[in-house]
């Protein structure tokens, strides 16, 4: 098996290699959220692996250690607060459009072609505050790098139990990313299926796991028709931030 790490576009150049690959199984996309509209005509959906809220999270320079902190600074100082993002179209750029739409605020967004770029710049005090993926940021959180304000999930994540969820603040907000398995369209069904039992099967394991549950990640067993109606549902959750805030893909 190789690994192949393709970047631009908010992960969409890596989508088009894909579409463009033998369907035999032989070539598979890790896709997430900025993935979706390629399943509509180029992508079949495998299997989902995992769910992972996003950490709100400030640089310890930034004068707040809650939401409400949060907001009475940048209402205070409008379009002040420079929040670093991972491109265009990302979980990441429409969790922060959807805080800025109920929060009330004015937020300065500033674009990065990865999440590890915006991630140094946080770190190194370059931006304010990041809205992002509980993996890359939970060693940092716990390092006491980075001050974690909140959790974008339905409830409190079980990795970080006292860190409270936005939803407490702002009643309804919820955002995050996951991450699954894709195939080129025309990939025989019995392939789509023995990847999908595979994948499940991956899941049980302890140590896999173990690991997920250090990351902040949930695990999404399932078979390829339920990651589809998944894939379908977040869609269109998100379709009315994505257009209020004239998001277009990277």
């Amino acid at each position: 098996m190789r690994v192949e790490n393709h970047v631009g576009a908010s992960g969409n150049d890596a989508t088009r290699l894909v579409v463009r690959a033998a369907p035999d199984g032989g070539t598979l996309l890790l896709c997430a959220p900025v993935n979706a509209i390629e399943f509509r005509d180029d992508i079949v959906p495998v299997a989902g692996i995992v769910r992972v809220p996003l950490i709100i999270e400030v640089h310890p320079s930034v004068p707040a250690v809650s939401i409400p902190e949060l907001i009475a600074h940048a209402r205070a100082n409008p379009g002040q607060l420079r929040v670093a993002y991972a491109g265009r179209g990302t979980p990441q750029h429409v969790g922060i459009e959807l805080f800025q739409h109920m929060a009330g605020v004015r937020l300065s967004l500033v674009a990065y072609p990865g999440s590890a770029a915006a991630l140094d710049d946080l770190l190194r005090g370059a931006a304010d505050a990041m809205f992002d993926p509980a993996p890359s940021s939970m060693p940092h959180v716990r390092a006491g790098r980075l001050v974690a304000l909140a959790t974008t999930g339905p409830t409190r994540s079980t990795s970080l139990p006292g860190v409270p969820a936005v939803t407490e603040f702002l009643p309804g907000y919820e955002a995050g990313s996951w991450m699954g398995l894709g195939v080129p369209r025309q990939t025989p069904p019995d392939v789509v299926t023995w990847l999908n039992q595979a994948v499940n099967e991956g899941l049980k394991d302890v140590e896999i796991r173990r690991a997920l549950d250090a990351l902040g990640a949930e695990p999404m067993p399932g078979s390829p028709a339920e990651f589809a109606s998944f894939i379908a549902t977040e869609t269109a959750r998100y379709a009315d931030i994505i257009t209020r805030a004239g998001i277009r893909r990277g």
